[in-house]
């Protein structure tokens, strides 16, 4: 698949690389552009417990081969809690991800769990709270279109808390998620707005103009400066916005997607979610 000529352009902007050393030249040349990473190595869903501990330990070699880089707190991982045993059993993805979160801290990088479906959220924040106790750099991604999110914004607002604030790219029910992109994009806001007035460090992700400003003038607002708070956008999308907001002193996060299960991130965030079909091929038009 990654022959074909459109399929090899998608793979190529998009994932950092199969390998672990195609990470790390990936993240190196983000370093020398003056941009902060977050890696994440596909996968995800497992019900194989060796695949799980795979996955883990895949965290842990990726860590030690950034070591030489000195990244510090502009290093970091994101985890996808499924990938490492959650699927299977609460106990086995928090003893995985202990194990990242330590091999993180031995290197000076820190871990962010991405939220998955709205199923995981409670599973996801209860694991996060345990692993804070012994690492609690520890972050999580919270998904502005749930309808629970402000509240979990609000819960994860305090002095020490890291959140990465996304719109939300799995298809979910009316039930429990906004819909359509004006109540998507006004939810976000509300999100963003807690978050910058708590006393936790904001991680805003996005590609948005628009959500760019409000977040500027958010900061104003409330007395934030430039170094408590970040923006985060994903490997290839961008990139010139990426360099101008870095240039003009904003800490900016690459989201660096690698591994072989490429295939299975596209297929599956493009199955899950028309739009994100767009906005793919949005960004292959552009910088």
């Amino acid at each position: 698949m990654s022959g074909f000529p459109l399929t090899k352009k998608v793979v190529e902007r998009f994932v950092a690389g199969e390998s672990t050393e195609e990470a790390r030249n990936a993240v190196e040349r983000l370093r020398d552009a003056k941009l902060a990473v977050t890696v994440d190595h596909l996968g995800e869903e497992t019900r194989d417990a060796r695949d799980a501990e795979k996955t883990a330990n895949a965290y842990v070699t990726l860590l030690e081969s950034l070591r030489p880089l000195r990244l510090g707190d502009r290093g970091e991982v994101s985890v996808k809690l499924s990938a490492v045993g959650q699927r299977i059993d609460d106990a086995m993805a928090l003893e995985n991800a202990r194990a990242i979160c330590a091999a993180a801290a031995s290197v000076g990088a820190s871990v962010t769990l991405d939220m998955e479906d709205h199923t995981t959220v409670d599973s996801t924040l209860a694991i996060l709270r345990k692993l804070r106790e012994d690492h609690p750099s520890t972050g999580v991604a919270i998904q502005a279109y749930l309808f629970r999110s402000e509240e979990d914004c609000r819960d994860l607002s305090a002095e020490g808390s890291r959140v990465r604030l996304v719109k939300g790219a799995y298809r979910e029910p009316a039930s429990v998620a906004h819909q359509g992109k004006s109540a998507v994009d006004k939810a976000y806001v509300r999100c963003l707005r807690i978050l910058m007035a708590g006393k936790g460090y904001p991680m805003v992700a996005t590609h948005d103009d628009r959500m760019i400003s409000i977040t500027e003038l958010l900061a104003d607002r409330f007395g934030r400066s430039i170094g408590d708070h970040e923006f985060q956008m994903l490997y290839g999308i961008r990139t010139d916005l990426q360099e101008s907001l870095a240039g003009a002193g904003h800490t900016v996060r690459v989201y660096v997607p690698y591994g072989d299960d490429w295939y299975g991130y596209f297929m599956r965030r493009l199955a899950e979610r028309p739009a994100n079909v767009a906005f793919f091929l949005r960004a292959l038009g552009g910088k």
